[in-house]
């Protein structure tokens, strides 16, 4: 059960009733792409973080373990001591970002081969919906195709209407699987995608279709995909007020701080993205007042935490002089500290916006936060 607690202009502030726990939004869920967050981070670290939701990836998890030994050993949840919500992708995103040749698209689904060692694979929407339901996450999504977002309309148009009979195939295929007497979670939800690239008729045309499904929440898809962000605000103006508004709405793969409290501003409910984890990996990290690479060498006798008021690990505990050390030592402990800490920024970035629209100061915080953001260079 969604339920608004308060909204300015389009932002709004909510709970989201799960069998897993209650999730508030406005949320970042942290992409843990094959059951772990890369950066030597443990389900434990993200409890004491603050993380909401956990995202796994259906794709990675069945070519690699797979998601039958998965639900042996007792789903998600038991297998990664996560007892918090967790929310699998289809695995479409990766068939066409990570598979792009020898891929065949039909209307059962698509044929590929594996990235890792080239086995030939089929995943149509039944198949998406049992790997998922293996998985025995909280929220599963909608098997889809994404298409590259400058895609022209010749394209687009019958990838839509495909995704949308799709769409149809995983709603049979989930209220089946929930009714098994050997599914682990009975209560799975289903949420839909929104796709039509950047072509305004389709894409609303498409959000007005997949509405009239009673679905548990609904998804943007096929953004941060090669369009500029004045584009991704665009689609978000003109698409969200065609989904219902007593539902979650997720913008995925989105993505930088700033991104995010726009896209906030624009009724966007539930945000994924792999930047706090893969910048961390590379020493860069996130502060209230833009990015620092710790690399640069204007850090090497730095005795400051990376952010004087943050409570994570590494700020509590380290200096930018010393993670800087680790980093250009190869030390795994200077990306984990980057990583927990840049996960840390994200969930609390996260908590302000929250409070802020539910106190009625979003207008004064969403102005501070992204001045700050847009008025310092990285450093």
């Amino acid at each position: 059960m969604y339920k608004i607690i308060n909204k300015i202009g389009m932002a709004k502030s909510a709970t989201f009733e799960t069998v897993d726990g209650v999730i508030e939004t406005p949320c970042f869920m942290n992409v843990a792409t094959a059951a772990a967050i890369k950066g030597a981070v443990s389900t434990k670290d993200l409890n004491e973080i603050d993380t909401q939701v956990m995202l796994c990836n259906t794709y990675h998890l069945h070519v690699r373990t797979g998601d039958e030994l998965i639900k042996k050993l007792g789903g998600l949840k038991k297998f990664t001591n996560w007892n918090k919500p967790t929310l699998t992708d289809s695995g479409g995103f990766q068939v066409y970002s990570l598979v792009s040749t020898g891929r065949k698209i039909k209307e059962e689904g698509v044929y590929f081969k594996s990235h890792i060692d080239g086995k030939n694979i089929f995943m149509g929407p039944e198949e998406s919906m049992r790997i998922q339901s293996n998985l025995a996450s909280t929220i599963a999504m909608a098997f889809d195709e994404c298409p590259p977002a400058l895609s022209t309309i010749d394209y687009i148009k019958p990838s839509v209407e495909r995704t949308t009979r799709w769409l149809e195939r995983c709603i049979k295929e989930n209220e089946r699987l929930n009714s098994l007497d050997d599914t682990i979670n009975k209560s799975q939800m289903l949420f839909g995608i929104n796709q039509g690239g950047v072509i305004d008729d389709i894409r609303i045309e498409h959000a007005k279709v997949i509405s009239k499904y009673d679905l548990k929440g609904y998804a943007i898809g096929g953004l941060a995909v090669g369009e500029t962000h004045e584009q991704m605000y665009h689609i978000l103006d003109i698409v969200v007020p065609h989904l219902p508004v007593d539902k979650p709405t997720y913008l995925m793969g989105v993505g930088t701080p700033i991104n995010i409290i726009e896209s906030v501003d624009r009724g966007v409910d539930f945000f994924d993205c792999v930047y706090p984890s893969r910048n961390g990996r590379h020493g860069h990290v996130y502060t209230k007042h833009g990015k620092l690479n710790l690399l640069n060498q204007k850090f090497e006798c730095d005795n400051e935490p990376i952010e004087d008021d943050c409570q994570c690990e590494a700020c509590k505990n380290y200096t930018k002089a010393y993670i800087r050390h680790l980093l250009k030592s190869k030390e795994m402990l200077g990306m984990r500290l980057c990583v927990m800490h840049n996960l840390y920024y994200y969930n609390h970035l996260m908590e302000t916006i929250r409070e802020s629209i539910r106190n009625n100061s979003w207008q004064d915080v969403k102005y501070k936060l992204l001045n700050d953001l847009t008025n310092s260079e990285n450093m």
